[in-house]
Formats: C-alpha cells, sequence, structure tokens
C-alpha cells in the first residue's frame, strides 16, 4: 500500500493538524481496529473519533497496535452533551483518554452546543480550557456551532475554539458558518466532506458521487468524485474527515495532494449548494432526545 504525506494546518494557538484526518462516525467496534490500522498504514496520521461513536477503545487498540511513534500522530474525540457541566466534562476526558489509553488528547472538542442548556455547555468549555491549561489536550474546540452559538461561547470563553467541525459539502457549503469561522481564527473541519449517501432521500439530490458536474471535473483530472470533493475542502482552507471502511477508498481519499482544481472548477463545485442539511438541526439537540450514557473507561 503506498503511503501519502497529508499537508497540515496550523491552529490558532500554534499547534499543526494533519489536514485530513480519518473518520470512524458509524464504524462498528468491531470493525474499527482494522479499518483504522488500513488508514495509518495508507498515511493517515489524523484520526477523528468521539464518546458517542462508541469506538475510541479501539481506535485505541489501533493506535497501539501500529507501532508509530505517539509524537506522530494527532488524535482528537469529542465530548458528549450527557457529560457537559464542568466535572462532568473533566470526567468524560478521564474516560475518553482511557479508552485510547493515551494521556493526552490533541483535540478534545464539545460535540454539540445544546442550546436549550447552554449553561451546560458554557461549563463544558471551561472544563475543556482547564484541560488545556494542565497539558492534558494540545488543542480544545467545537462542533456544529452556528455562528450564534459561536458568539454566545465567545462571550464568555477565554480561549477561542481552535475547531470548528461542522457539516460541509458541495450540497450543504454553510457558507455563514464557514466565514463567522473565519472571522474568528477557528479552522473550519468538515465531517461528511463527500455528502454521504443516507443524504438527501426527499429525491431532489441522490449521492454527490453520482453529481454530473463533480464527475465531469473529476474526469478531467484522472480523479473520482470523492477526490474532487476533498480537494475542493483542501484548497478551500479546511480540514477534512472522509470515512470509509472499504481499504481502496480509504487510500483513494487521502490521496488528494498532487492535483489542483481551478478557479471556475472551485466556483463550480461551491454553486452546487442546496442550502438543504443532512445531519440533525443543531438548535434541535437536547438532553431529552439525544442524551446518552457514556461508559466509563
Amino acid at each position: 500500500m503506498t503511503v501519502t504525506s497529508v499537508p497540515t494546518l496550523t491552529l490558532n494557538n500554534g499547534v499543526t493538524m494533519p489536514a485530513l484526518g480519518y473518520g470512524v462516525y458509524q464504524t462498528p467496534p468491531d470493525e474499527t481496529i482494522a479499518a483504522t490500522l488500513t488508514a495509518l498504514r495508507a498515511g493517515y496520521r489524523h484520526i477523528d473519533t468521539a464518546a458517542a461513536y462508541g469506538n475510541e477503545r479501539e481506535v485505541g487498540e489501533a493506535i497501539h497496535r501500529s507501532g508509530l511513534d505517539r509524537s506522530d500522530l494527532f488524535v482528537e474525540t469529542k465530548v458528549w452533551i450527557s457529560d457537559y457541566g464542568y466535572d462532568e466534562t473533566l470526567h468524560a476526558f478521564d474516560k475518553g483518554a482511557g479508552k485510547l489509553g493515551l494521556e493526552q488528547i490533541d483535540l478534545l472538542i464539545l460535540h454539540q452546543p445544546l442550546p436549550a442548556r447552554f449553561d451546560l455547555t458554557l461549563e463544558a468549555y471551561r472544563a475543556l480550557e482547564a484541560l488545556l491549561a494542565d497539558g492534558k489536550v494540545r488543542a480544545i474546540g467545537v462542533s456544529n456551532f452556528m455562528p450564534d452559538h459561536l458568539d454566545r461561547l465567545l462571550a464568555s470563553a477565554t480561549v477561542v475554539p481552535a475547531v470548528n467541525q461542522i457539516e460541509v459539502h458541495p450540497y450543504f457549503r454553510q457558507p455563514a458558518v464557514l466565514a463567522a469561522d473565519a472571522e474568528h481564527g477557528i479552522c473550519s473541519q468538515a465531517w461528511s466532506p463527500i455528502g454521504g449517501i443516507t443524504f438527501y432521500r426527499d429525491g431532489r439530490h441522490t449521492s454527490t458521487l453520482d453529481d454530473p458536474t463533480l464527475r465531469a471535473i473529476g474526469d478531467a483530472h484522472g480523479r473520482t468524485a470523492a477526490q474532487v470533493m476533498l480537494r475542493w475542502h483542501l484548497q478551500q482552507g479546511r480540514s477534512a474527515i472522509p470515512k470509509s471502511i472499504t481499504p481502496h477508498r480509504i487510500s483513494e481519499n487521502i490521496d488528494v495532494t498532487d492535483f489542483t482544481l481551478t478557479d471556475t472548477e472551485l466556483a463550480s463545485i461551491d454553486a452546487l449548494d442546496t442550502g438543504v442539511r443532512g445531519g440533525p438541526e443543531p438548535d434541535a439537540i437536547t438532553l431529552e432526545n439525544f442524551g446518552i450514557a457514556i461508559p466509563e473507561a
């Protein structure tokens, strides 16, 4: 398997992060070790998991089995809403680090803004700031935060988030969120960066992988639509977290550093935006509807 080198992004606190990460959302625990090892062998050095995914332990096992130096890896995980609150979030770090088998996490982020209990969100973020000050994490951030959520957070935070991980792909660009992140010096990180085949069941769109514009651009470069989308993210300065458990796709998704999209091609991809979200509305996330107990380490 060919190992690909990935460009890095420098976060607002000076920490460098591989721009492409390997995501394990919805990867069953019994498949996570093999898939993550495949990704590491292909050249991924940034792994993105979350407490709510239920596979942090398996990611940690894959890291252990890989034999790679810890300093060569960038590990990102997320605190679920059930563990928001100052003491609760400090303990969430212990649970996540324990499952991962790590003393330090490179990037720890809040998984959702929890608008109905934003007081808990603020306390959780205050705990992230404490973990950062203590050196237990190298960078902190948020996920699925809309501009108003960022404004509310920044009104009391002492550390600007390094990353905001949000749904971004050609069919849902979220330009207002990208602009807000840029205004505050926050790195936008795309989850579902190639659209996700489960989205757009209303019939207006099928998979982005079948989009004629993306396929035509891919044909012009001898690349797949997925590679075109990932290149689009990188050229626009975003981090992206593609997910696959298929070995050839894992390798394909990281092989996006040796071609360049033209300004016209980038604009044509931008123009595919439908404004239709594939994931849940951030304001719809509540403890009553989405709260789940996160097991101990």
